[in-house]
C-alpha cells in the first residue's frame, strides 16, 4: 500500500466520524428542543388552571369531546344494504315475497286496510288460517293501487290474488316490499 492510499483511508474514516458526530448532535438537539417545547407548553397549562381554572377545565373537556367524536364517530362511509322495493306498476303481476323474513318459508300478512299490518293481533287461530290473511310465499299478485305512508311514497300495495283456490280473485293490503 503506498502512503497516499493511506491518507486516504484515514481523511475517509475522519469524515466519517465527523458526519456521525454531526448526525448525533443534531438528533439531540432536536430532543432538547422537543422537551423544552413541552416543558413550555406544561408550565403554560399548570399556570392557566391556577389563573383561569375555567378556562382550562373547559378546554380539556373540549379536547375530551374532539377525541371521542374522532373514536366513536362516523365508520368507513359505507350504508347498510337490505332488500330493495322495485318500481311497481299497477296492472302488472307479481309474486309476494318475505324480504324481511328469517324463514324462507314465513307467510306474507295481507290486511283490509292499508297500515293496520303493524297493527294486527293473530292470536286466535281462525285469524292466522282463515280469510286469506297469510299467504305463502310466491303466491302471484297483481297489484290494483298503491297508499302513501310515513312519508313513504308507495308504502303499501293493493293486490290482487291470482292463485287457484278459494283466495284467487280477493283484495287485500300488503307492504310493497312484500311484493317482487
Amino acid at each position: 500500500m503506498s502512503s497516499e492510499d493511506n491518507n486516504n483511508q484515514a481523511s475517509e474514516s475522519t469524515q466519517e466520524t465527523i458526519e456521525k458526530e454531526t448526525a448525533s448532535k443534531s438528533s439531540e438537539d432536536k430532543a432538547e428542543s422537543i422537551k423544552k417545547m413541552a416543558g413550555g407548553f406544561l408550565s403554560s397549562a399548570l399556570k392557566l388552571k391556577d389563573e383561569k381554572p375555567k378556562v382550562f377545565y373547559g378546554a380539556v373537556g373540549g379536547v375530551v369531546v374532539l377525541l371521542g367524536i374522532m373514536m366513536f364517530g362516523g365508520g368507513s362511509g359505507s350504508s347498510v344494504s337490505g332488500p330493495a322495493m322495485k318500481n311497481l306498476v299497477i296492472g302488472q303481476k307479481y309474486v309476494l315475497q318475505g324480504p324481511n323474513a328469517y324463514d324462507k318459508d314465513s307467510t306474507i300478512r295481507l290486511v283490509a286496510v292499508p297500515g293496520t299490518i303493524a297493527a294486527y293481533d293473530d292470536t286466535e287461530e281462525d285469524d292466522r288460517v282463515g280469510g286469506c290473511k297469510h299467504m305463502a310465499p310466491g303466491t302471484p299478485v297483481t297489484v290494483l293501487g298503491f297508499q302513501d305512508a310515513f312519508g313513504k311514497k308507495n308504502a303499501f300495495a293493493n293486490v290482487k290474488i291470482e292463485a287457484e283456490g278459494e283466495c284467487q280473485g280477493k283484495t287485500a293490503w300488503t307492504n310493497s316490499i312484500n311484493v317482487q
